[in-house]
């Protein structure tokens, strides 16, 4: 995945990473078979434990050892072990329950921000209308679990929630905004969003009244490594956030495949840290990628990894991408202004609930700017002068601002438009779900696929395919998510 999606990828079945060398240090990812953390276990191994989440069972282990993995599994309290050095998922650069009645706060919010007018993405989801009714409360706290937030953004600055902030990427949570500052660029775009506020400066968010958490799990080269991938659902678990935002794949390899001893563990770590946060009352929300790709019918990958060489490998539908195809997460597939679904989206039968304006710079350019991209916050310390696609606010210097396309831009509308519905006083995940769901504007698979032609899947050629009635089908799921039908 990457700046305008983050695509992440990796090995193929039965190709290992490279064991390390002795004397070489390493991250592990330890899956016990029940949900005590057992220290001595990664002690006797030759290892020494970074962070342990008994509420899960799992730990990030750190050795030199070259047999450490191996030496692990001889252990009958392990279920699994594996390096997680050369399984990351990276970004793609694409710039080419009951209701309990609304939240304190949640007060109306006005969209005459100065650059209100090139929102046409807004606009397409109706939230200046939902905005009539509530722009959400400061008691509901969106996570985006990204490569950061710039948190002295001028749009971004008075939502920001410091103490439920955190930096992940060692695996370790570090408290704090300033430590989960972004230096990618790709966080902050999804993050206004989700909640740019409505102060008059640049854009306003799907929630400009909620508080934003930016939970780093990205680095600057936009790997998202397994460790920080469960160190952030972790702490969204244990630290009272409402709803978190995935712009990117969470796993070692574009398709995970659960009957690979080593992709088994990593998945069922990963899995272990979403579920923990979704019974927390955690709502998450995850983009579908970037890959033309229907995910209900994999049969080959040739994309991972994506930081080493790839490895062309047979898979079947016994493999699946995280966090988007776990269930009870909400897929988000990217639409563009004439609301068909982007040539560069993936999509598939049960993946995708609802689909969301991402942008299209091929077939859908009719936008107010930006040649069709989506138009958010972006940090001002990587504005360069005439660099096309990133504008300022004339009124502030440092409001700046980047069109980008993908996936990665869609999932954050429907993790705003989650935003309101909490706000609302909708308390459960499920909950939250069924209303995106259920107030989404049905759309039909196009009548004309002829757009798609030139773009088959990334993974393995094939043609895409529209399968489905107006009600649910691969391309749109339930529909086009509707903020005001969300608040109503």
């Amino acid at each position: 995945m990457a700046l305008a999606f983050i695509a992440a990828m990796i090995l193929a079945v039965g190709v290992q990473a490279a064991p390390a060398q002795a004397g070489t240090a390493q991250n592990y990812l330890v899956l016990y078979k029940g949900n005590a953390v057992a220290a001595d276990v990664i002690t006797r191994a030759g290892g020494t434990l970074v962070a342990g989440y008994d509420a899960i069972g799992v730990a990030v282990a750190r050795s030199s050892s070259a047999t450490f993995a191996a030496d692990l599994r001889k252990d009958n309290r392990v279920e699994g072990a594996a390096a997680t050095a050369g399984f990351a998922t990276r970004l793609s650069d694409n710039l080419d329950a009951a209701d309990a009645g609304p939240l304190p706060g949640s007060v109306p919010a006005t969209d005459n921000d100065n650059l209100s007018g090139l929102q046409w993405d807004m606009i397409q989801i109706h939230t200046p209308e939902a905005h009539a009714i509530t722009g959400g409360s400061p008691a509901v706290v969106v996570a985006t679990i990204d490569t950061g937030v710039d948190y002295t953004h001028p749009d971004l600055a008075a939502n920001m929630d410091d103490a439920k902030s955190a930096n992940c990427v060692s695996g370790l949570a570090v408290p704090g905004m300033v430590a989960a500052d972004d230096d990618n660029g790709h966080g902050t775009h999804t993050a206004g969003t989700i909640a740019a506020a409505s102060n008059g400066i640049g854009i306003v968010g799907v929630a400009p009244n909620v508080k934003i958490a930016s939970i780093k799990a990205g680095n600057a080269d936009g790997f998202f490594f397994p460790e920080a991938v469960i160190c952030a659902f972790m702490w969204a678990g244990s630290h009272n956030i409402d709803v978190t935002n995935n712009s990117y794949f969470a796993d070692p390899w574009l398709y995970n495949c659960k009957n690979d001893p080593v992709q088994r563990a990593l998945w069922n770590a990963e899995r272990r840290a979403i579920k923990y946060a979704m019974s927390k009352g955690v709502v998450v929300v995850a983009a579908e990628g970037n890959e033309s790709d229907d995910l209900a019918h994999p049969t080959q990958d040739v994309t991972s990894p994506d930081n080493g060489t790839p490895v062309t490998r047979e898979i079947t539908n016994a493999c699946a991408v995280v966090p988007v195809e776990v269930a009870g997460v909400i897929g988000v597939t990217a639409n563009g202004v004439q609301r068909v679904k982007s040539y560069y989206s993936s999509y598939g039968m049960g993946s995708v609930q609802v689909i969301a304006p991402g942008g299209d710079r091929r077939f859908q350019t009719a936008t107010p700017g930006g040649g069709g991209r989506v138009l958010s916050t972006y940090p001002a310390k990587f504005f360069v002068p005439g660099t096309p696609l990133i504008i300022k606010d004339p009124s502030n210097p440092n409001a700046v601002y980047a069109y980008l396309q993908g996936t990665s831009m869609a999932s954050p509308h429907v993790a705003g438009v989650a935003a309101l519905i909490k706000s609302q006083g909708v308390k459960s995940p499920g909950a939250v779900a069924a209303r995106i769901n259920n107030t989404a504007d049905s759309l039909a698979c196009p009548s004309d696929m002829s757009m798609y032609a030139n773009f088959p899947s990334v993974s393995n050629g094939a043609p895409q395919v529209c399968t489905g009635g107006t009600g649910y089908n691969s391309f749109n799921g339930h529909g086009q998510v509707n903020a005001l039908s969300a608040v109503k």
